[in-house]
């Protein structure tokens, strides 16, 4: 793991990811890469946000957010994913800016504590046990495979001296990062030590919990009354709203109404696909150097290796498996494409493999720009894995050698080990030599990493397994049917001036057609994705700059052409009275009605007077605990009931007023209140288990306790990257 994973994983939430981008492994090749321009050249002064009063520079925020798109698409490639880039961009500008935000509000608490990190501890942050990957790195024997500190810190000291000063600014800047977040570590210690539950806590909790209640009642359910026969005004509402703020604020967002002109390809289009691939055919079909067609058609991901039948997942795949070896079947439709597929040979092949294999490499990937450099040429890598080769042969331990010589990061901890590899997995020259060899053969093989020495240790099934060259060709729409849409999107939005405009001419001229009129609420200033519509940062930008009721220009978006028109502007405020009454009018409604019932009542004297004259049955609730549960099923959680059973002063007699709980009106009678023994009630268990509990909660960052969420509540936060961005 990178010494970046440890950090994400450690402090994903608000740590910089600046660091996360390998950057002391740069340091350590002696090969820093410049930093990236921001889009906003030589704008010193501008700012992308305040916390508490001081300010983000949008230079340094877009070089972080660069690098944190590059670690992403790094991350994705090697997982084997795939994601648009104005995805990855958004997700990045939203983490770099939680980090900063974090990073600023750490440092005020870090600094009123007066925290500081000593030479000593600094010491062992970069050199100690847990010190980042690239530094154990630099600081292991090759002949021992052991991590000896005092060679990491003279390899650190050595390179040192190399450096140019931009490089030395780099690596000040690595080590205020691991400082800050040792400081880090130590601010959720002190907080989370500090957790306390004192054992009369316990001791109370357990004998309230041992008493046990019959209780008699009658209850009257508020569903009883209509809801139409209890009105809220707007006046309830936004009182209500004021004295409770806290609980119904609002993000700023906007609204759109929206229609879609389609600009996907046509069946003309699609006609035209399928006859430019037809017209390739018979080339396709007779050609000798399949991979070069393929790369002068655009195709560079040739898999010139064999997949097993059973992990071969494409349209008409049991036609592809019939056709004889040498010949192309198709045209046939897989996704957005007509495709070709030429069947290169067939034969029986394991389903999985067990290896292990050593790899001297002759390219490396660079972390931080994600392009293929060269770390050796391939005779001095061919002398290397044919010295290892000699040496295994003359009885070498294969784990020792591999512990200390082998370049496959992935594996090289286990012995080179791979267990369970299906086909199709590894690049085509591994694949073929592992799959096309009997168990217990051993080799070198070459492939675009280096050189590989490999022995198949067993193999396990057998299928049919087929080596294919498939040749798409995308059907894309025509200059015509994109210039079709574009000119009904244009007229529409000519005679669409303002919503009144926009919603006429959609009823008389649109719905009719059968095109559907959308609706996308709670848009941020910051979103990069409309639902329904997809990806488009520049189209959220238009919305924003748009007033209620106008109608914004044609967009393309993905295959269509939009017109919309912003509906609803909502500020960072209290909710408005129409937001916020789908969940305040249930609640004040049922205190309305539960008003109702208790004059209905009147003061309480027996049950039975009660039930007269609601009309209702004396019902009985045994076994009834102070945490609500109970015997009854009938019974549900309702805390006011709970207390009422539970006081002293109400044992015996009807308590003295209508309870007003969640699901209706109840008047009780206490019947009786005994003990009984408590289950588990081990307080210095108890202690140790709330503790660890209360712990996790703390730590947790989607907690409300977790100190980033709790200071972020309290600081002024101003965030700006809508206007940049």
């Amino acid at each position: 793991m990178s010494v970046i994973q440890k950090i994400r994983d450690k402090y994903a939430r608000w740590s910089v990811i600046a660091i996360a981008i390998a950057l002391l492994g740069f340091l350590l090749m002696d090969a820093f890469v410049g930093r990236s321009r921001g889009l906003f050249k030589g704008s010193n002064s501008s700012t992308v946000g305040r916390v508490n009063g001081k300010s983000i520079d949008i230079t340094e925020f877009e070089r972080k957010v660069k690098q944190q798109e590059n670690y992403t698409q790094q991350q994705m490639q090697q997982q084997g994913y795939s994601q648009s880039s104005e995805a990855i961009r958004s997700q990045a500008l939203d983490q770099v800016w939680e980090q900063e935000v974090g990073r600023i509000l750490m440092n005020g608490e870090i600094n009123k504590l007066g925290m500081q990190i000593g030479k000593r501890e600094l010491s062992d942050v970069l050199f100690g046990a847990d010190a980042p990957e690239d530094i154990k790195k630099a600081g292991t024997d090759p002949q021992t495979g052991q991590y000896n500190p005092q060679m990491a810190q003279q390899q650190i000291n050595s390179q040192k001296k190399k450096w140019t000063q931009e490089q030395r600014d780099q690596f000040n800047l690595y080590i205020d990062d691991l400082e800050f977040l040792r400081l880090v570590g130590k601010y959720n210690s002190l907080l989370s030590n500090t957790i306390n539950f004192p054992r009369w806590f316990f001791e109370k909790q357990n004998a309230d919990n041992s008493q046990l209640a019959k209780i008699s009642m009658v209850k009257k359910p508020y569903t009883e009354i209509p809801d139409s026969a209890v009105k809220i005004s707007d006046k309830e509402i936004e009182d209500y709203i004021t004295k409770h703020k806290d609980d119904y604020k609002q993000e700023e967002s906007r609204s759109i109404a929206y229609v879609t002109f389609s600009a996907s390809p046509s069946a003309a289009d699609s006609a035209d696909a399928k006859n430019k691939l037809l017209a390739l055919k018979e080339e396709f079909d007779t050609t000798k150097d399949v991979e070069q067609l393929l790369l002068r058609e655009g195709v560079s991901n040739y898999y010139a290796g064999y997949i097993n039948s059973k992990r071969i997942q494409v349209p008409n795949k049991d036609s592809i498996f019939k056709t004889p070896a040498g010949h192309v079947y198709g045209p046939y439709l897989d996704g957005g494409s007509y495709t070709l597929a030429k069947v290169m040979g067939e034969k029986q092949i394991p389903d999985t493999a067990k290896v292990r294999h050593i790899l001297i490499s002759t390219v490396q990937r660079d972390q931080q720009s994600g392009q293929v450099v060269e770390v050796r040429d391939t005779t001095t890598a061919k002398k290397l894995i044919d010295s290892i080769q000699t040496v295994i042969m003359n009885g070498a331990n294969f784990d020792s050698v591999c512990a200390k010589l082998s370049e496959d990061q992935g594996s090289k901890d286990k012995g080179g080990v791979y267990d369970n590899v299906p086909s199709g997995q590894m690049v085509a020259a591994f694949n073929d030599f592992i799959f096309g060899n009997p168990a217990g053969t051993k080799g070198i093989v070459k492939t675009e990493f280096g050189y590989h020495y490999i022995e198949i240790l067993s193999q396990k099934g057998s299928s049919p397994g087929y080596k294919i060259a498939y040749l798409p060709k995308q059907i894309i729409a025509s200059t015509e049917t994109d210039n079709n849409a574009s000119n009904q999107a244009n007229l529409f939005a000519g005679d669409s001036r303002d919503q009144k405009s926009f919603d006429a001419n959609y009823e008389k001229n649109l719905k009719p057609k059968g095109i559907l009129k959308g609706i996308a609420t709670d848009i941020n200033p910051m979103a990069a994705d409309i639902q329904g519509l997809g990806a488009s940062r520049s189209f959220v930008k238009s919305i924003y700059k748009a007033k209620r009721g106008e109608v914004l220009q044609p967009e393309r978006i993905a295959d269509n052409y939009v017109i919309a028109v912003v509906t609803e502007i909502n500020e960072e405020e209290t909710q408005s009275v129409t937001k916020a009454r789908i969940k305040v009018e249930p609640l004040l409604r049922n205190k309305k009605k539960a008003e109702q019932i208790k004059q209905k009542i009147g003061k309480p004297t027996t049950l039975e007077a009660v039930a007269t004259a609601l009309g209702k049955q004396i019902e009985t609730v045994d076994s009834l605990r102070m945490s609500g549960s109970s015997a009854s099923t009938s019974f549900g959680y309702e805390p006011k009931i709970a207390g009422a059973a539970f006081n002293p002063a109400n044992r015996g007699k009807v308590v003295s007023e209508a309870l007003e709980g969640t699901q209706g009106v109840y008047v009780i009678r206490v019947d009786n209140v005994t003990a009984t023994a408590v289950v588990g009630a081990n307080v210095a268990e108890q202690r140790r288990g709330m503790y660890q509990q209360m712990k996790r909660y703390i730590e947790s960052p989607q907690s409300p306790s977790y100190p980033m969420n709790a200071l972020k509540k309290a600081a002024t936060i101003k965030d700006s990257r809508a206007t940049h961005f």
